[in-house]
C-alpha cells in the first residue's frame, strides 16, 4: 500500500498547526487569523485541482480550532462552513453529502449569531448549498431555498463579486440567461476586496468562463 499520501497530510498538518501556534505566541489579530484562512483556502481552491481533498480537510482543522476559539462569533463559522463545503466539492462520493450537512448546520449558526457577518456571506454560501446538494431522497437540495437565499445575500451585499457570481451561476442552472449575464455584469465590475487578490483573480476567471456558457445559450 502506497503510504505517500497519508505522510503528505501528515507534514501538512504539522505546517498548519505550526502556523497556527506561531499566530498564537505572536498575538495575531483575530483579523489576520481569519485572513490567513481566507488565503489559505484561495491557494488551495484554485491551486491544483488533485490536492485540493488534502489541502481543504487540512485548512478545515485550522478553521475548526478558530471557530472553538471564538465560538460566539459569526465569521470563524462561516469560513469552517466554506471550507467543509470546498472539501465536499473536492472529495464528491457519499461523504461529501455529510460535509455539506455540516456546512448547512455552521452557516445557519453563523446566521443565528449575526446575519450580517461578511456582508451576508453566510447567505450567499448557504443558497449556494440549496442549488449544488441534490434534492430530496439523495440531499437536502432545494431550488426555491436556493433562491432566498442567494437574493437575500444580495439584498445585503448587492454591488459583492460572490453573491452576484452565485446568483448568476444558479439563474443558469435555471435557464434564466438574461437575468444570469446581468448578475455577471454586476460580479465583474465588483470593487477589488484588499487582501483577497488571489481569490478576486480565481472568480473574475470563473466569471469568464460562466459568462461564455451563459452566450452560448441567448
Amino acid at each position: 500500500m502506497n503510504r505517500t499520501p497519508g505522510l503528505r497530510f501528515g507534514a501538512a498538518m504539522l505546517a498548519l498547526c505550526a502556523w497556527v501556534a506561531q499566530a498564537g505566541d505572536m498575538g495575531t489579530s483575530f483579523e489576520a487569523e481569519l485572513s490567513g484562512i481566507q488565503q489559505r483556502w484561495a491557494e488551495i481552491n484554485y491551486g491544483p485541482e488533485a490536492a485540493r481533498e488534502k489541502g481543504f480537510e487540512s485548512l478545515a482543522a485550522v478553521a475548526q480550532s478558530f471557530s472553538d476559539r471564538h465560538s460566539g462569533q459569526a465569521e470563524p463559522l462561516i469560513w469552517l462552513a466554506i471550507v467543509e463545503s470546498s472539501q465536499a466539492g473536492a472529495a464528491g462520493g457519499l461523504g461529501a453529502l455529510s460535509l455539506a450537512k455540516r456546512s448547512r448546520k455552521h452557516l445557519e449558526r453563523a446566521i443565528d449569531i449575526n446575519p450580517r457577518a461578511l456582508d451576508g456571506s453566510a447567505y450567499t454560501s448557504l443558497g449556494t448549498l440549496y442549488f449544488k446538494v441534490p434534492g430530496f431522497p439523495l440531499g437536502f437540495g432545494d431550488g426555491d431555498k436556493a433562491r432566498k437565499m442567494l437574493k437575500k445575500a444580495l439584498e445585503l451585499n448587492p454591488g459583492g463579486i460572490d453573491p452576484n457570481y452565485f446568483y448568476a451561476e444558479f439563474l443558469y442552472e435555471e435557464g434564466e440567461y438574461r437575468d444570469a449575464l446581468a448578475h455577471l455584469d454586476r460580479a465583474a465590475s465588483a470593487t477589488p476586496r484588499p487582501g483577497r487578490e488571489l481569490a478576486d483573480r480565481g472568480r473574475q476567471a470563473e466569471i469568464a468562463a460562466l459568462r461564455s456558457k451563459v452566450q452560448a445559450e441567448l
